[in-house]
């Protein structure tokens, strides 16, 4: 019966139109982006970037380097909105419908409801992640050989690698963006559960990321760095890292998980106290 619940969740999930925005804005906005790259002076500074560090810039400008490119302020910039908005329907848009009480109606408690509704969730934030990737590399193919891959994020890597290796350290990548989106997701559903619009439950999520994001590029919070969610966010970039710190990879994958499974249970209980069928 889980299942069953689920697959009918996740069918209503893939059946919005608002579902497929993030999808369609990540289109656009990568064509954009590998346009620029390729028709601007973007590609000159990073070869330029690479011949001042001894590197030979033909060998390093690939699909592999310029689908990093893209992604880094697609993550930061464009991952936030969709995720959230997503996740902020996810409850409150059915309370918002009348379609909750109906669905309350039959002999399943609120707290497997809701879990079903967060995996969806979940597995939203996945796909979405995937696509993105997946989509990065296909459109950086059509302009850019497949070579070495090289990653510049300030901070956070300065690294060359092979195609091959490149290519596992994307994928791995991609695995660690899948994490930040669900955290993103759950944030945003935690709220969701509250008795709230879709919109304001999306606008809280996002000014929660935000003030986090903006507190922690403040000097004087550098010491803090730890308390704030999208220092952890970063994670993904370390994979980039040569050799990789996989021990402090794993510490902010452990953070976020409990973030996650917290916003769940908070959304949880609020949602329990609440009276839907009145």
């Amino acid at each position: 019966m889980f299942l069953a619940q689920l697959k009918n969740e996740l069918w209503k999930l893939f059946g919005k139109k608002r579902t497929y925005i993030g999808f369609g804005a990540f289109l656009l906005a990568q064509t954009a982006m590998l346009l620029a790259f390729k028709y601007t002076r973007w590609q000159s500074d990073v070869e330029r970037l690479l011949n001042g560090n001894g590197y030979l810039a033909t060998e390093f400008i690939s699909v592999l380097t310029v689908s990093v490119v893209m992604l880094i302020p697609q993550i930061m910039l464009l991952m936030p909105l969709y995720a959230t908005l997503v996740g902020g329907d996810l409850v409150a848009k059915e309370a918002e419908d009348g379609t909750l009480r109906m669905i309350l109606s039959r002999p399943i408690s609120r707290l497997r409801l809701l879990f079903v509704k967060w995996m969806a969730g979940i597995i939203f934030a996945m796909v979405l992640v995937l696509a993105l990737g997946l989509t990065a590399m296909s459109f950086a193919s059509l302009m850019f050989p497949w070579k070495g891959m090289f990653v510049f994020a300030p901070g956070q890597a300065f690294s060359v690698f092979t195609a091959n290796e490149g290519l596992i350290r994307f994928m791995g990548s991609l695995l660690f963006m899948a994490v930040n989106a669900s955290v993103m997701v759950s944030v945003a559903f935690m709220f969701s559960c509250f008795n709230m619009k879709p919109a304001a439950a999306t606008i809280l999520a996002l000014s929660f990321l935000f003030v986090s994001m903006v507190m922690e590029n403040i000097p004087f919070f550098d010491r803090y760095e730890n308390w704030f969610i999208t220092h952890h966010f970063k994670c993904w970039l370390l994979v980039f890292k040569d050799p990789a710190p996989w021990l402090q990879i794993a510490q902010s994958e452990i953070i976020l998980f409990a973030v996650s499974a917290t916003a769940f249970i908070l959304g949880a209980m609020a949602f329990q106290v609440r009276d839907i069928k009145s």
